[in-house]
């Protein structure tokens, strides 16, 4: 029987914005460390390895690929105002996106039974032509798309649970419908995107389904909407790979968050979402780090996330009261989308 594979690896350690910037080596140093300490059952532990350009290419531009690049071994670059390299960022960038391709590749040969790559920086704001929002390249949207061309996949769901919607995930495939993108964030709110109506285009009209939350929201408001819209969803349309931008910036304490997730809702949203793998593709379960700036929520994100994947805790999927604001919100984006989902329509 096949292990949880969880990479880690002290190349993430390397990537270094400057003093009193958030997304910092302690947040990721912590998990290391609780990892180390407390041994999770059913999981084993491998070492990234960095993607090629060509891989790079699968999301990005040559020209947004060649911007990071340039800034090897220099002291500082800013590629953005909140997007700071040092000397080793570029070569730390590559090894994210690879170590969440080679996930995908580990769960999609059935050596792996569900993975998390435990990276940094993070990659959901990384668009198609740019680097943005502390993200280099867009790691999770990377590995989707190599495993669509490597025909590990045909259909995939990402869902992106972070506090900041992943605008660069939705633009690199809002046009497709192989790909069903769906985001629970705060809004208004960096980065500006990701309002309900926002629900594709062209060929992937109703495969972009956003979940606006509003400041102070908790564990039964973000349970509550990916249990009544997400949940049809997900059923009618049987994905074959699931990819998770696990961003535990959600978090009560999280400096830069502003809402007030628990451990135990983390532990009951991957239940859910290893639910819907179990369902429709079991053991193709990806997650991978975003944001999350109090070191203790990534640790108790991670650990809720890697226990869940390797059997070694659950929870019930509790949606017990949702604030009226979270009703709303869950009944506008279930009519909206209810013409491309008809599970959507009231019954």
């Amino acid at each position: 029987m096949s292990s949880t594979l969880v990479i880690r690896d002290d190349i993430f350690l390397a990537h270094d914005p400057g003093l009193q910037h958030p997304e910092n080596a302690a947040r990721l140093a912590a998990t290391h460390d609780d990892l180390a300490a407390r041994p999770i059952a059913g999981t084993v532990s491998a070492p990234a390895r960095p993607a090629t350009r060509a891989e790079l290419l699968s999301i990005h531009s040559p020209r947004a690929v060649d911007a990071v690049a340039a800034t090897a071994g220099k002291l500082v670059a800013q590629l953005d105002p909140d997007t700071i390299s040092c000397a080793e960022s570029f070569d730390v960038a590559c090894h994210a996106a690879g170590a969440v391709i080679d996930a995908c590749r580990a769960v999609a040969s059935g050596s792996a039974d569900g993975a998390f790559a435990l990276v940094r920086p993070p990659g959901h704001h990384a668009e198609p032509g740019k680097s943005m929002g502390f993200c280099f390249f867009n790691n999770v949207a990377i590995a989707a798309a190599r495993a669509l061309d490597e025909g590990l996949a045909s259909r995939v769901l990402i869902l992106d649970p972070d506090v900041h919607h992943g605008n660069g995930t939705q633009h690199a495939f809002e046009h497709r419908n192989d790909v069903l993108y769906v985001s629970s964030h705060r809004f208004p709110f960096y980065p500006g995107t990701g309002w309900y109506e926002e629900t594709g285009t062209d060929d992937g009209r109703g495969f972009t389904v956003n979940l606006p939350l509003t400041e102070g929201m908790g564990d039964g408001d973000l349970l509550h909407m990916y249990a009544h819209v997400v949940d049809p969803i997900v059923r009618a349309w049987e994905p074959d790979l699931i990819l998770v931008s696990a961003g535990f910036d959600t978090w009560h304490a999280d400096p830069l968050g502003g809402l007030s997730v628990t451990e135990a809702g983390f532990t009951s949203l991957f239940t859910l979402f290893e639910s819907w793998a179990a369902a429709h593709c079991p053991g193709r379960l990806v997650a991978a780090l975003e944001g999350g700036y109090d070191p203790a929520g990534v640790v108790a994100g991670a650990r809720s996330a890697i226990e869940v994947m390797a059997g070694a805790r659950r929870a019930s999927v509790d949606v017990s009261a949702p604030s009226p604001a979270a009703l709303e919100t869950a009944r506008r984006v279930a009519a909206t989308l209810a013409p491309f989902w008809p599970s959507l329509a009231p019954r």
